[in-house]
Order: structure tokens, then C-alpha cells, then sequence
């Protein structure tokens, strides 16, 4: 194997990897669903740069993804590691993958409802018009919210009108 298809694989590998690195705050996603990892690259050193954009400037759980994603890549036989946090662009909701959202559905939230191949613009009141989230027990589109603060920062609390549930909302942002 030449010098660039073993650089190559190695980085494959260590994106996988980080497919196993759960979020501290919905364990059922990865940095890898909820986007947060930007690149991986080889450092002059022989190393792995990962860079990585916290969901929020403010998140008390960068350092804890952080030193995960050191940990998990580490373990692998692919470091040595080295995390660089890189705030802008901001995180956005966009940056989900479809395979999160899906997650986050089966987990029993509802993901961050898109409009037109955008985000849907975070509102503290919503009037009639507003998008709302289906539901992610029933899928029924009948929903109402009930505190536009959920569980987390980045979620809401709604209910389902047609089967009663309660569930978060993952914001949009």
C-alpha cells in the first residue's frame, strides 16, 4: 500500500471511529450525526488533526467530546490526536445527518423541521402559521408546544393532541 492510500485509509478509519462517539446529551447520536466533527487530517507530525465546532459556543460538554474523541481515535491505534475547536461558521442544525435525524426520531425526539432546503428560524412564540414538528411516536402532524424550554438548551417541550405524548423538540439553529 503506498505512503497516500495508507494516509487515506487511516483517515476513513478514524472518521468510522468517531461514528462510536456518542453526544453526552443524546447519547443516541454521534459527533459524527450531529455534525460536530469538520475534518480529519494528517498533521506534519504523523498525527491526526480533528476538527471540531461545538454545537454552541458555551457547551459544558466540548471538553468532554473533546477528550472522548482523543480517547476513542487513541484506543484505535490512530493517534496521536489532536482536537482543534473551530467555533465559525457556527454550528448550525443543518449539520445533522439524515441518519441522525432518523436517530433522534427513534429515540423519541423530533428533529429540527426544515422549510424549503433551509432551517426553520428559531421562535420563542409561535403563532398559527408557525411549522410545527410532527410527532415522533405517532407521526402525527397535530402537535402543540407546551414550554419553549425542554430537557436541554437545544430542545423545546411539545405534545402530540392525536396519541398525548409528551416529547423534545431539537431546535432549530
Amino acid at each position: 500500500m503506498t505512503s497516500a492510500a495508507a494516509s487515506a485509509a487511516r483517515v476513513a478509519r478514524a472518521w468510522s471511529v468517531l461514528n462510536g462517539v456518542p453526544d453526552p446529551e443524546v447519547p443516541v447520536l454521534s459527533v459524527r450525526d450531529l455534525g460536530m466533527v469538520r475534518s480529519i487530517e494528517l498533521a506534519s507530525d504523523g498525527g491526526l488533526d480533528v476538527v471540531l465546532t461545538p454545537t454552541y459556543s458555551g457547551c459544558p460538554a466540548t471538553e468532554v467530546i473533546e477528550r472522548s474523541v482523543i480517547e476513542a481515535l487513541e484506543v484505535a491505534g490512530l493517534g496521536p490526536v489532536r482536537v482543534i475547536l473551530r467555533r465559525a461558521p457556527a454550528w448550525t442544525t443543518d449539520w445533522i445527518s439524515d441518519d441522525g435525524r432518523r436517530k433522534l426520531r427513534e429515540y423519541g425526539i423530533a428533529p429540527p423541521l426544515h422549510m424549503s432546503g433551509g432551517a426553520v428560524p428559531l421562535r420563542f412564540f409561535r403563532d398559527a402559521a408557525s411549522p410545527r414538528p410532527s410527532c415522533p411516536h405517532c407521526g402525527s402532524p397535530d402537535t402543540e408546544q407546551i414550554s419553549a424550554f425542554g430537557s436541554t438548551a437545544c430542545k423545546a417541550l411539545w405534545r402530540c393532541r392525536a396519541c398525548g405524548e409528551p416529547f423534545d423538540y431539537f431546535k432549530p439553529i
